[in-house]
């Protein structure tokens, strides 16, 4: 039983004390923000903590099998210092597989961290593996619950966090009023190294992430607000050379904060093998390989027939296939990925960053906006649905605006024979598609809704979500199921005949209460490909 209970955030509590601090200076001394792990493999673990004493500070980690540490089994040595904004990760190996260790940071004082829950993978049979799938939770909007009730769980082997961990916005903008108590830092939009860094210790704070990344270790990739909206190797949608600076160094910084503060490795994409069970790839699809996404906008620039410019657009440019997300190196090694997973275990499965499965505007979109709908909603809107009509999306920030580079990837998974499984977050709503290549299913996509980001329900608050949901479906045929209007976070059981993915929508996330609002499931079940 889940209980509700009120939760001490810092972030919220240090509010305006914190103004213009380095993230060092902020929280204190000593272990400041708990700890976590990543990485996992059959015999080795990555372990992160962050420790603020007077310039370096040597730690000492351990593991034991138990809580106690009565039997300390392995651990190892780590530097935290102010070159890395007094971090630490440390990968310790010679570990057992399939096995739970308990772990922790000791000081030379002998101040002790928190202690925390960590596994390696299985290395050979595996009868079944349970994830918790994370995505957009941003701090202003509410609060975590999301976290908070996957914490106290005890049936999740691994946490993902599929991008938008942080969003780097100043206070004010998105949302324009904050949750009480809900404080982002600095207040200024992020866009230095030392605003990173930060703004990852302000989120970083609040007590239920902390619990997650105590509760199991996690697999994370950035997505676009780890660095700015709609990020892309060359540039972002939000960010503007001319006030913010170029755009290489912003992008340098917020990747070198990410690394310091999250439980990951200094590759860029890797894959972990569940035994005989699954592979999940983690790829990169933001800030390596992506090309510019293509715009409705500028296709309608010049004036003139819209439907003649934007079925121009549609021929010329939207299936330009030196359009990519993930650039020629890494689809290789995705692709070879893909072909040694199949022989060797049961389900290949890509947990990345922004849906694959085709969403088109529905034609009864226009009757959901309110009169005083914003008028730059309203052109989206109408926009959306002429593209529909010409047989394109609305989004061509997802795969569905790379559609050469998506046609690359579901080929390689049939010509793989894979058991095709895509988990994807960004879109901040709940999703269920049958993927297909020329009219071939391919596997399936468990889109992911967001830990706290709004989704649907905020542009159209004056209809049913059932209304908006049914509309989608029908405009969507890849689309077997959604919800638009729900925040939480879903679990996904892995076994070797079937997997099987829970949504789980929170009460709320205006309070720090961790009720469930109701669940729903969908299974694929292995060599179907699509959704019963």
């Amino acid at each position: 039983m889940i209980l509700d209970r009120r939760r001490f955030i810092v972030s919220g509590a240090l509010g305006a004390s914190m103004l213009a601090l380095p993230a060092w200076a902020a929280f204190g001394q000593g272990f400041t923000h708990g700890i976590a792990s990543g990485e996992p493999s059959q015999h080795s673990v990555l372990l992160w903590t962050r420790f603020v004493g007077n310039g370096a500070t040597k730690l000492t980690a351990e593991l034991s099998e138990t809580p106690d540490f009565a039997r300390v089994v392995a651990g190892g040595t780590v530097a935290a210092g102010p070159e890395r904004d007094f971090t630490a990760k440390l990968v310790v190996t010679g570990l057992s597989p399939d096995r739970w260790y308990h772990y922790r940071f000791i000081a030379p004082d002998g101040t002790k961290s928190p202690v925390g829950r960590t596994r390696t993978l299985p290395e050979d049979k595996c009868a079944g593996f349970n994830l918790g799938v994370f995505s957009c939770s941003s701090l202003p909007f509410g609060w975590f619950n999301a976290y908070a009730h996957a914490a106290q769980r005890r049936d999740l082997d691994l946490m993902l966090h599929l991008g938008d961990y942080i969003y780097e916005y100043p206070r004010g903008h998105y949302p324009e009023q904050a949750v009480p108590g809900r404080v982002i830092e600095p207040a200024n939009e992020i866009v230095h190294l030392a605003d990173y860094r930060q703004r990852h210790a302000s989120y970083r704070a609040d007590r239920d992430l902390q619990a997650l990344h105590a509760a199991a270790p996690m697999i994370v990739m950035w997505d676009d607000h780890e660095t700015a909206n709609d990020s892309y190797r060359d540039g972002a949608e939000n960010h503007d050379p001319a006030t913010e600076g170029d755009w290489a160094a912003r992008k340098q910084a917020a990747m070198r904060a990410y690394h310091e503060w999250m439980p990951i490795s200094d590759a860029d994409w890797a894959e972990y093998r569940i035994g005989d069970l699954a592979t999940i790839f983690r790829p990169e699809t933001r800030l390596t390989g992506r090309t510019r996404q293509a715009s409705f906008a500028e296709a309608l620039a010049g004036g003139g027939d819209p439907v003649a410019a934007l079925t121009h657009f549609r021929d010329d440019v939207w299936h330009d296939p030196a359009h990519r997300l993930m650039g020629a190196d890494q689809e290789a090694w995705l692709f070879d990925g893909l072909k040694r997973s199949a022989k060797t275990t049961r389900w290949q499965i890509l947990a990345q960053q922004v849906n694959v499965g085709f969403e088109a505007m529905p034609p009864e979109a226009t009757s959901w906006l309110k009169p005083d709908s914003p008028a730059a909603l309203r052109q989206g809107i109408e926009v959306g649905q002429l593209a529909a009509k010409l047989g394109m999306p609305h989004n061509m920030d997802s795969w569905n605006g790379y559609p050469a580079a998506r046609s690359r990837l579901l080929r390689a998974a049939l010509d793989t024979d894979a058991e095709f499984v895509v988990l994807s977050g960004d879109s901040h709503n709940a999703w269920a598609y049958d993927l297909s290549e020329a009219g071939t299913p391919v596997g399936v996509e468990f889109g992911g809704h967001s830990v706290t980001s709004p989704g649907y329900e905020s542009y159209f608050p004056g209809t049913s979500p059932q209304d908006v949901a049914r509309a989608l479906q029908q405009a969507s045929p890849e689309m077997q199921w959604c919800d638009t209007a729900q925040r939480g976070y879903m679990t996904v059981a892995i076994t070797p005949d079937a997997v099987t993915t829970d949504w789980l929508f929170l009460q709320t996330i205006r309070q720090p209460v961790s009720k469930l609002a109701g669940t729903h499931r969908q299974v694929v079940k292995r060599g179907a490909r699509k959704f019963a």
